[in-house]
């Protein structure tokens, strides 16, 4: 397995888990008056680091699909490049240290939409690399 689905396939796993914090949160939330198992009120309504774990998986979501979009294409036109490898290993890292930061609060402005950014950048090279590989 090429490094860039190595890191496509971590970036999913960390997807996947993402939800955990923010359903850990809700259901930390005791004497709201609902029954179990009905929808959550709104997210800005819970304790700050319940809303912002519902945020780092958003966020994650809305970069990893183009993301997952180029590496793919990357594979199928059999494009692996260092470039290529390290933005893999770089938006992944991007990702980590977004999530972690954002449901930490110790990532905030300006530093949490640097790091998202970031990401958006690495994809961003990663794309123009397979447009000069093609």
């Amino acid at each position: 397995m090429t490094t860039e689905l190595t890191y496509l396939m971590l970036t999913a796993v960390l997807a996947a888990s993402l939800w955990v914090p923010y359903i850990v949160g809700v259901n930390m939330q005791t004497g709201d008056g609902r029954p179990d198992f009905t929808r959550p009120g709104d997210p800005a309504s819970l304790p700050p680091w319940v809303h912002r774990s519902w945020r780092a998986h958003l966020n994650l979501l809305e970069q990893m699909m183009p993301f997952a979009v180029i590496v793919l294409i990357a594979h199928v036109l059999e494009i692996s490049t260092t470039v290529t490898s390290m933005a893999a290993v770089v938006f992944f890292w991007l990702r980590v240290a977004h999530a972690v930061g954002m449901i930490s609060g110790l990532a905030g402005f300006p530093l949490r939409p640097i790091i998202f950014s970031a990401g958006w950048i690495t994809i961003l090279i990663f794309a123009w690399q397979v447009f000069a590989s093609a």
